[in-house]
């Protein structure tokens, strides 16, 4: 084997296992790569390469072309519909994005693009529940989760009414509680007057300051934000919280990853900061496709605080 396809072989693994969370599949990359003829190869490694520098016209094009070659890959028809919803072509995305999850209607990640693609269109993915077997229970714990994370709570709620009793369902029916009354009691401190704004210490005031763009979704000025309070205040940790947080909500998880840890490190005694830092390592990670360090950080989530 040569050079060349020992690192296209090394790169579309690191892709097939991290990007699309196949860490659990068994054939390898070499394998699947064996399935291919070169110019398959050669076109999708071209096409990764074109959407990394953000030539989606190009990649396209080219992912079309993988397509031709092999019209069954549900891999390909990922790529495209990621590709097309970055051009802002949500209507052509959406085509590949339904091919690709009714190939593996079980896998998450091709469900979360489905939705954003149908949340540019201002759509919900019920609109097209006779295209999605929707009658599969993963898919379905999937959707809830995703609704979630995108803080749909009572869309989420929806979707576990109508599944039956399980572990799953009263585990994320809690997480959606504690996160409507945290956002509630978010809500009553910001609504509370404060005596005197002009009183507040520097401390308190950024910390003030940086509770509201959290609650309004800021993430742009949640980073400008703390990284000026960590100017000042280089170790508390709250303020590398909400930088991370920022960071990770804008799709920059690796950076979001070490202001998050460097958080843990100046932690003391603050298990619902710790409980929130946790959170949103976790959702990095799995972002990411790392379920292993996503899971490990869910499980030091403290119950009751």
């Amino acid at each position: 084997m040569n050079f060349r396809l020992k690192y296209i072989i090394y790169f579309l693994g690191i892709f097939i296992f991290s990007q699309l969370n196949y860490a659990q599949e068994e054939e390898s990359a070499e394998v699947y790569l064996e399935d291919y003829t070169d110019e398959f190869q050669e076109a999708f490694f071209e096409a990764l390469k074109q959407k990394g520098i953000e030539n989606y016209d190009k990649a396209i094009n080219l992912f079309l072309e993988c397509k031709r070659l092999d019209s069954t890959s549900n891999v390909v028809d990922f790529e495209l519909a990621n590709s097309y919803l970055a051009n802002k072509q949500p209507i052509l995305a959406q085509q590949y994005g339904i091919e690709a999850l009714n190939a593996r209607p079980e896998n998450y990640w091709y469900l979360n693009v489905l939705v954003e693609i149908m949340d540019k269109q201002g759509r919900s993915i019920e609109t097209i529940k006779d295209e999605l077997a929707l009658d599969n229970d993963k898919l379905t714990e999937n959707l809830a989760v995703i609704y979630f994370q995108k803080k749909k709570f009572q869309e989420s709620l929806n979707i576990l009414k109508g599944m039956k009793d399980s572990s799953f369902k009263k585990s994320l029916a809690q997480k959606i509680k504690d996160s409507i009354d945290n956002a509630n009691r978010v809500d009553h401190i910001k609504q509370a007057p404060l005596e005197q704004n002009t009183d507040l210490t520097p401390l308190l005031r950024y910390k003030k300051e940086i509770g509201e763009l959290i609650s309004n979704e800021d993430y742009p000025s949640l980073v400008i934000k703390s990284e000026e309070a960590l100017e000042e205040f280089p170790s508390q940790p709250y303020f590398y919280f909400a930088k991370g947080m920022g960071l990770n909500r804008s799709g920059k998880q690796k950076e979001a990853i070490r202001e998050l840890e460097t958080a843990l490190d100046f932690l003391i005694e603050d298990n619902e900061l710790g409980n929130s830092i946790y959170k949103e390592l976790a959702n990095a990670y799995t972002f990411l496709g790392n379920s292993s360090k996503a899971n490990m950080y869910l499980s030091k989530i403290k119950s009751g605080s």
